[in-house]
């Protein structure tokens, strides 16, 4: 294997997402090796190496004794094709050991563009695709990820998902598999003890029967496995696994910097959003903790770049003491110190002017409608006179450049919301005339519109999605409305947030249409360079699937829904009443001013919530 791909390397763009061989990689002595795991993103390199989540398992799994957790990628087309004329198997990047001979192969899966790379990666690595085709323990095959939260397009393919944070529930599965191993346990063995493990969902207990509309009528557990599988959540944070060590890439990725994670969980509570919801409750990291955790891990990779991660980093208490600490280590070191996530309500011409003392780069918000009225009705507590304060600010310190990014097809939208959205855009303009230092540089708004895509666990489940037709049509008026040579505006194409719109409500009839769609050669299609609708449309049709039962038609509040054996703490009562409330354009002010009931609490013995 290895001198044939030696001499494939040359011919394919970037090799260095093939050959490992990183520093801080972890290679063991398969002699000490009880469990191999094969770590597997389906995605390409420069993406998966930019995943927190993936860099925090792959140190929490070779942190074990006995255990080998090794990193597999999807290869870029070029590299595929190859791999198929040259009969050469998908490899992990550690030791370069096929696939096919690992105990455990595990997915993480947060994009639902993504379920036919995870078919596509198992072809090419010769494993069977479908969970009832293996019969042993061998490659067996997990997965996990904010799309686990449904899991049921996956359903034939995956033996058993592992639902919501995987420091500690990793660890258990590995040893229950390592002491099944050692046993000699059937299949159907550890899939039941396995099934036990509070956040584990095995597929196969669970009997899904339909109703001659195509509704869901009923879900018949079985093997004595759980109503309902609730998530796994890590209290402490700042006692957590945490990698200060991380592998240094060996070629450019998307994210090529430090991150730091700084909480959990989101306090606003905005009804889209499908992890301000799946990732309650909210815990955080000390800024002490925090501080240690960049020095260790600026010291042991070389960035000159680190990130505060999170879901909204404004809304972390302790962002002032943490920034005090960080900016005269970064200053004194060169490191670009980058807050994402920042929120027009809460962001500081202080926290402005304490970063611009490291880097100056451009502004991004996320205003999400162009009017109050929807904004309360999407729940995002955001004025317009905070947006057009905190434009203020920043133009008045000498920034030039702001995205600002929404959303078209929201819930009760209208035209007079979609031009809402470009009158708002004009105050900006006005806003930078009126009060920027640095006019000579000129302005630039960059405005981007999204295609909204209901998801599961939030308030909005269970409404319609737009047509593609007036999708496009909502975005043509908006930009018939942009008259400035100073906006920039992009919209995402139609097609793709449809078919995320499918899948993210999916049940199992779906199997059979991704199985399809990758046999016709349905693959990357998160990239513009290979997504190909005419595909989908195709699997579609032979499988006899309307997309628009997923889509259109939206589901009744009363209607089973394929991932109610789902808990992800937050209450199907307090979805509902929060759905209710978006139709009377009631603003839900957030955690800190008062508990909603979400029920995301019971998930919490030991410590208590951080909002």
């Amino acid at each position: 294997m290895t001198d044939l791909l030696q001499r494939i390397l040359p011919t394919v763009q970037k090799p260095a997402r093939y050959t490992g061989g990183e520093y801080n990689q972890v290679i063991k002595d398969p002699a000490d090796v009880r469990v191999n795991v094969a770590f597997c993103f389906p995605d390409t390199y420069e993406i998966g190496m930019s995943n927190v989540g993936m860099r925090i398992l792959y140190g929490v799994m070779n942190q074990m004794e006995g255990v080998w957790c090794q990193r597999v990628f999807a290869p870029w087309g070029d590299m595929e094709q190859a791999m198929r004329e040259h009969n050469l198997p998908l490899w992990a990047l550690e030791s370069r050991k096929p696939v096919k001979d690992f105990d455990m192969i595990a997915f993480t899966i947060g994009y639902e563009m993504c379920y036919t790379n995870i078919l596509n990666m198992l072809s090419l690595a010769g494993v069977p695709l479908h969970a009832s085709e293996r019969k042993g323990l061998k490659n067996m095959v997990f997965a996990g990820g904010v799309c686990a939260f449904n899991p049921e397009p996956l359903a034939d393919f995956i033996d058993f998902f592992s639902l919501g944070e995987g420091e500690d529930i990793t660890e258990e599965i590995l040893r229950l598999y390592d002491r099944a191993k050692a046993e000699e346990w059937t299949k159907d063995a550890f899939l039941l003890e396995v099934s036990k493990i509070q956040g584990v969902y095995v597929p196969s207990f669970y009997e899904h029967e339909y109703n001659a509309d195509g509704t869901l009528e009923r879900v018949t557990v079985t093997h004595g496995a759980p109503e309902s599988v609730t998530k796994r959540i890590i209290e402490d944070l700042d006692n957590a696994y945490y990698p200060t060590k991380m592998i240094v890439p060996s070629t450019e990725i998307v994210h090529d910097r430090a991150n730091l994670e700084v909480f959990r969980g989101c306090i606003r509570g905005c009804r889209f959003c499908q992890a301000g919801f799946s990732c309650r409750p909210v815990r955080k990291k000390s800024a002490k903790v925090l501080y240690r955790q960049a020095k260790e891990t600026m010291e042991n990779s070389g960035h000159n770049e680190v990130t505060l991660s999170s879901l909204s980093t404004s809304d972390y208490r302790e962002l002032r003491e943490l920034t005090d600490d960080m900016i005269p280590y970064c200053h004194d070191n060169n490191i670009s110190l980058s807050v994402p996530s920042l929120r027009a309500d809460n962001f500081s011409r202080e926290l402005m002017e304490r970063l611009q003392t490291v880097r100056k780069s451009g502004l991004t918000f996320a205003p999400e409608a162009g009017t109050q009225r929807l904004r309360d009705v999407i729940n995002k507590s955001l004025t317009e006179e905070e947006i057009l304060t905190t434009c203020t600010n920043a133009f008045a310190g000498g920034w030039n450049n702001v995205k600002l990014y929404f959303m078209l097809g929201l819930p009760t939208e209208t035209d007079e919301d979609v031009l809402g959205i470009a009158e708002l855009v004009y105050k900006v303009i006005q806003t930078w005339k009126e009060n920027a230092v640095n006019k000579k540089r000129g302005l630039r708004v960059h405005v981007a519109t999204a295609f909204f895509v209901p998801k599961p666990h939030t308030p909005f489940q269970w409404e319609k999605q737009i047509t593609q037709e007036e999708y496009l049509r909502r975005c043509k008026l908006l930009k018939s409305h942009f008259y400035s040579k100073s906006i920039e505006y992009d919209y995402h194409e139609s097609d793709l947030s449809h078919l995320e719109a499918v899948m993210a409500r999916g049940d199992r009839r779906l199997c059979p249409v991704i199985e399809e769609a990758a046999k016709l050669g349905a693959r990357l299609d998160g990239w513009d360079e290979y997504f190909r609708y005419d595909l989908w449309q195709e699997a579609f049709r032979k499988c006899g699937v309307d997309t628009a039962f997923y889509t259109t038609r939206g589901y009744g509040e009363d209607e089973h829904l394929a991932w109610d054996s789902i808990d992800v703490g937050v209450t199907k009562d307090f979805l509902l009443r929060e759905r209710h409330r978006a139709y009377e354009e009631k603003v839900t002010p957030d955690c800190r001013h008062g508990c909603a009931g979400c029920g995301a609490n019971k998930l919490l013995q030991e410590v208590e919530c951080d909002a």
